[in-house]
């Protein structure tokens, strides 16, 4: 997709890379990561609560990451040891974070010009850069969570790190797979300023575990949707390839795709994301119309 003409000066950009070491210790952060297949892979701040959950299961301590047990990673800085980043140093550490930097800033822009449309005024979100490690207003950023979106500071976190693994591990190559990540994650800051998000939180705390997993799903594919908005909106930059490059991390982020490639067997009622083909039909519906009413996942089927 080409969008290297966009000014990433306009975009508001962190960056704690550079941080310093750490991580969980004692051989721990190898054994979440191996279990990267089934956490890591999401999209979300719902993989935070995932990762918790299973330190918890390895009988580590949850509240270290949360700033509540006393670890290194919460005793960590948020800016880099260097000294701040400037938008342009940020966006110019790699090619991951360029072409990052490059999908939010042309996401930021549709949004506001549909936000504008609609009569109403676009709240920017941030893109934040870290690197294994790092610190977020939903408490500790691990690049086992994959990328998520934070509600609390309206932050989207990145360990770039991701994209190589996207592809590596998942055979989700390409630049507009990679565009896709970001335009997810910002399709769940559109849900927050829409007041999505916090309908479904209160839906999760009055329903059972399987009701909520339901609402999650509902809300990511949503997000997918979004995505496709976006990429709708700018068509005329897509290449040919794109829509595939698409689909297929679409499709390698399904639940159903990582469970049976994790665990061997597929659980349903424990999706928090959608099956494969409810990620790519959703993401294809936001192509196929650019209408964000059309996204209206909490209505009927799925």
């Amino acid at each position: 997709m080409r969008l290297d003409d966009f000014d990433p000066n306009d975009i508001n950009v962190g960056d704690q890379r550079g941080s310093g070491g750490g991580g969980f210790g004692g051989g721990g952060g190898g054994l979440l990561f191996g279990l990267l297949p089934l956490i890591g892979s999401r999209f979300g701040c719902g993989g935070i609560v995932v990762v918790l959950i299973i330190l918890a299961v390895l009988g580590m301590n949850p509240l270290s990451l949360l700033g509540g047990g006393g670890g290194q990673v919460a005793n960590r800085p948020a800016t880099s040891v260097e000294g701040p980043k400037s938008v342009t140093q940020a966006c110019s550490v790699d090619a991951n974070s360029k072409s990052a930097c490059n999908a939010f800033e042309s996401a930021q822009r549709t949004w506001t010009a549909i936000f504008a449309k609609e009569g109403q005024r676009f709240q920017k979100p941030s893109l934040q850069f870290y690197s294994g490690n790092g610190q977020s207003g939903c408490g500790a950023a691990q690049s086992a969570m994959g990328p998520f979106y934070c509600p609390t500071d309206q932050g989207i976190y990145l360990d770039t790190s991701f994209f190589n693994e996207l592809a590596q591990r998942f055979g989700a190559k390409g630049d507009f797979a990679q565009d896709y990540v970001i335009a997810h994650e910002f399709g769940h800051h559109i849900q927050n300023l829409l007041g999505t998000s916090e309908q479904v939180q209160r839906a999760q705390r009055q329903g059972s575990e399987t009701q909520g997993n339901a609402m999650s799903v509902r809300l990511e594919l949503q997000a997918d949707c979004f995505a496709g908005v976006w990429a709708a909106a700018n068509r005329d930059r897509m290449e040919p390839g794109d829509l595939e490059e698409g689909l297929t991390a679409a499709h390698a982020i399904g639940d159903d795709t990582l469970q049976q490639q994790s665990q061997g067997r597929v659980v349903p009622d424990s999706f928090t994301h959608g099956s494969s083909a409810e990620r790519m039909k959703w993401l294809r519906r936001g192509i196929d119309t650019g209408d964000p009413a059309q996204c209206d996942t909490f209505s009927g089927a799925i």
